[in-house]
């Protein structure tokens, strides 16, 4: 889940270089177009919905990581 979840970070994130303890407003092109798709993309992988309001929780990636956890 890890891996995946890194893999759908770096899409998102257009980067090649993504720590689960990054906060996500460090990221350059860090925005709400960036979160929306972040929050498809696990739709997409996990099956897992997050509302938007949970996601604005997250503060880390790792935090994202945490909360799929709990929920698969």
């Amino acid at each position: 889940m890890q891996e995946k979840l890194i893999k759908i970070m770096k899409e998102a994130l257009e980067t090649d270089i993504v720590n689960l303890d990054d906060h996500l407003n460090s990221f350059d092109n860090w925005d709400s177009l960036t979160r929306l798709s972040i929050i498809a993309l696990i739709d997409e992988y996990f099956e897992v919905q997050i509302s938007d309001i949970e996601f604005n929780e997250f503060k880390t990636i790792r935090d994202i990581l945490n909360s799929l956890n709990n929920k698969l």
